[in-house]
């Protein structure tokens, strides 16, 4: 479980050096190629990271790929871009983000879903199209009304995802909307957007399929861990020496845990960590928190 505090403690060191919508842009600018690569590439874009840095990055279209692919990619970059200038999370932002992403794409962009649909390897059973927009209602109400007693970020937001995904108001792209609404909730709350790849996918959708069986710790956890590792990322590129990227085996070096052991905190989501192929990267600063942390706890 990660502790809520070393998050804090990170992003704490972050909002220090500049604030989430005041970042570079070009810090900026590979955070949301990044984001748009991940959220496409779980619902099956054949849009790969590289080609994504050719369209996002480099103004560069790929041969060979599907226009639609394309033109989502481009779509949504611009609607995570549109997610600094927006404040307040309702049904009319909703329609626009999606219509947003799937203008010229899917016919029924910005609209409401008008078939019943079931959702593949999911344990909910979204309700039928007469009720989708009672439900969104619904969805927006509560939101707000636990967004104004000042519920924790983590908690509102694993919440507000998993009942948007659970009504699926859309016939397609109810997971790309979906988690643009999630990371402008967490921009609100200053903390960074949080990014999926292919290889949480499984534990994504696990989490979720935890919450509709009711234990929405998993994917509480879930969204914990993928917020320190945006948080060592961002950090890593406008931070200081501490906040430098390092391999495990250097973070033994400075910590009283050996690499094996720093490795099972990495992959149990308890130690704010990236994964880059099979080597795990952290922090002295994360190391630093952790430490610190994990003494106050005995």
């Amino acid at each position: 479980m990660m502790l809520l505090s070393i998050l804090e403690g990170l992003r704490s060191k972050l909002l220090e050096r500049t604030s989430l919508n005041d970042l570079p842009k070009s810090v900026w600018k590979r955070t949301s190629a990044l984001n748009t690569w991940g959220t496409n590439a779980i619902e099956g874009s054949t849009i790969g990271w590289k080609d994504t840095e050719k369209i996002l990055l480099q103004g560069v279209t790929p041969s060979g790929k599907p226009v639609d692919d394309v033109r989502v990619t481009i779509q949504h970059e611009e609607a995570f871009g549109s997610l600094k200038g927006s404040k307040g999370i309702d049904l009319e932002l909703v329609l626009k983000l999606h219509e947003q992403v799937f203008f010229g794409v899917l016919k029924d962009a910005g609209k409401w879903r008008r078939i019943n649909v079931r959702i593949t390897g999911a344990k909910i059973s979204p309700p039928r199209m007469e009720k989708v927009r009672d439900e969104m209602i619904r969805w927006e109400e509560e939101y707000n009304r636990r967004d104004m007693v000042g519920e924790d970020a983590f908690t509102l937001g694993a919440w507000m995802h998993y009942e948007f995904e659970w009504i699926h108001p859309f016939c397609d792209g109810n997971g790309r909307i979906g988690r643009l609404l999630l990371n402008l909730h967490f921009l609100n709350r200053n903390w960074p957007p949080v990014h999926i790849s292919p290889k949480q996918r499984d534990g994504y959708i696990r989490s979720l399929n935890e919450y509709a069986s009711g234990d929405a710790s998993c994917l509480e956890e879930f969204l914990k861990a993928r917020t320190g590792a945006s948080l060592l990322d961002l950090l890593d590129q406008v931070g200081t020496s501490s906040d430098e990227l390092l391999s495990l085996k250097e973070g033994s070096r400075m910590s009283p845990y050996d690499e094996k052991y720093l490795a099972q905190r990495c992959k149990e989501g308890e130690l704010p960590a990236l994964k880059e192929g099979r080597e795990w990267r952290t922090s002295s600063r994360a190391l630093e928190l952790y430490v610190e942390m994990m003494g106050r706890k005995s």
